[in-house]
């Protein structure tokens, strides 16, 4: 139905408590980050803020974050999905915590909505009030600061950020432009979190509208 909540799975979580060095030197890690963590879900977006939320809850810095080609119900193996996460920490117990609080927040928090009752579109608009060092430097933004992160399909997604700007006062840090890895677009907005709230409930109205109306102009 519209509104449903449409939860990521986690597929898989991988712990390695010492890197070979080769792998270190690969993945260009800080010389005392030996340990590292993976993970993928069938959702990249929600992997993407994931991994946001475990460099505020621990002492980790991401090494990757990659969406897979052609989205969740094309994955190309059973565990692969959609996203790939790649955390590194000083030891163990600190790459376990990073992880912990990634899956919390894709078990919990972040989520895709269904826009039409057959849920056939999606939507994505997350408000972040206080983002970590991840999506801070991938907005080009001082770490603590709010976030509306929008993303849905490259039509609905255009229409959904022009209303998203228009109805707050935000300014856009990352534009998506389509077609994604996985076929979709949308931004990365920032501003108070009261006006990053409201670009988030401008853009789900207008995905919405979109849905609803695909070939009224």
């Amino acid at each position: 139905m519209k509104f449903d909540k449409l939860e990521t799975k986690v597929l898989m979580v991988k712990i390695i408590p010492s890197l070979s060095a080769e792998l270190q030197k690969q993945w260009n890690l800080p010389p005392d980050h030996r340990s590292v963590g993976m993970f993928s879900t069938d959702g990249d977006d929600v992997g993407y803020t994931a991994m946001d939320e475990a460099t505020k809850r621990a002492d980790v810095k991401v090494v990757l974050g990659k969406s897979m080609y052609g989205g969740a119900g094309r994955a190309t193996q059973k565990y692969a999905g959609e996203f790939i996460g790649v955390i590194s920490g000083p030891n163990p117990a600190e790459v376990e915590a990073g992880l912990a609080a990634a899956i919390s927040m894709v078990g919990n928090e972040a989520a895709y909505y269904a826009a039409n009752d057959d849920a056939s579109v999606l939507y994505y608009a997350h408000c972040i009030s206080r983002t970590g060092s991840y999506l801070s430097e991938m907005a080009g933004i001082e770490a603590g600061q709010p976030l509306a992160y929008l993303i849905a399909a490259p039509i609905e997604a255009q229409f959904g950020i022009d209303a998203a700007l228009k109805a707050a006062d935000t300014r856009m840090c990352l534009y998506f432009e389509p077609p994604s890895e996985t076929n979709y677009s949308g931004a990365l907005l920032t501003g108070t979190q009261s006006a990053c709230k409201a670009a988030c409930e401008a853009f789900l109205d207008a995905v919405v509208f979109c849905a609803e109306n695909p070939l009224k102009y």
